[in-house]
């Protein structure tokens, strides 16, 4: 277990993956069937040059999202999801999967137009959170677009934010530099979309 207040590093998801390789049901959840649909559905535009995917796991999203990218770049901070990840676009050479744990391994001088940061925020501390929000700033293209995806009720583990505060504290760290486009509430998660102002 990790301390209290620290950022969930590369083992804690590598020890979680080894226990069972596809852990949050990606393949077989209606939830997770929803969410994606909704997410696609919220995207502002119909296709994107550059796209970036933090927390891409075994490449489900990975590869629905693709069709709408000239490019994306899929990440995980885990090595054991991401061999079923490449598998999954396999036919896709536009589509690179690599490892890389934000905000330690930011891709630093890329620009996107898209940066999809689902299910993820809440793994990080306040300080990397604030960090991670800088970072995505500085690779978002202007009128480029954030979609952020979160759950709602607590973890177990708990992690070291809820998905109201990580998805607040990005919010609040990005200011007016991104404009609400879209917001939409579940009972289990929240999904907000914003743009480049």
């Amino acid at each position: 277990m990790k301390p209290p207040g620290e950022s969930f590093g590369p083992q804690f998801f590598e020890e979680f993956y080894a226990k069972d390789p596809d852990p949050w049901r990606f393949r077989t959840s209606p939830y997770e069937r929803e969410k994606y649909a909704a997410t696609l559905n919220a995207l502002p535009r119909e296709r994107y040059e550059s796209a970036f995917e933090l927390g891409c796991s075994i490449g489900v999203l990975t590869r629905l999202l693709a069709p709408r990218c000239a490019r994306l770049l899929s990440v995980d901070a885990a090595e054991a999801p991401l061999a079923e990840a490449r598998d999954n676009v396999a036919e896709m050479p536009w589509v690179e999967i690599r490892r890389a744990h934000v905000p330690a391994d930011w891709p630093e001088g890329e620009s996107f137009d898209l940066i999809l940061l689902s299910e993820v925020l809440y793994f990080l501390n306040p300080a990397d959170l604030r960090r991670v929000t800088e970072q995505a700033l500085r690779a978002l293209r202007p009128g480029g677009d954030v979609v952020l995806v979160h759950w709602l009720p607590p973890a177990d583990p708990p992690f070291p934010q809820t998905g109201d505060e990580a998805v607040g504290g990005f919010l609040s760290h990005a200011g007016a530099a991104l404009q609400p486009v879209s917001a939409r509430r579940e009972e289990q998660y929240r999904l907000d979309v914003l743009r480049r102002a």
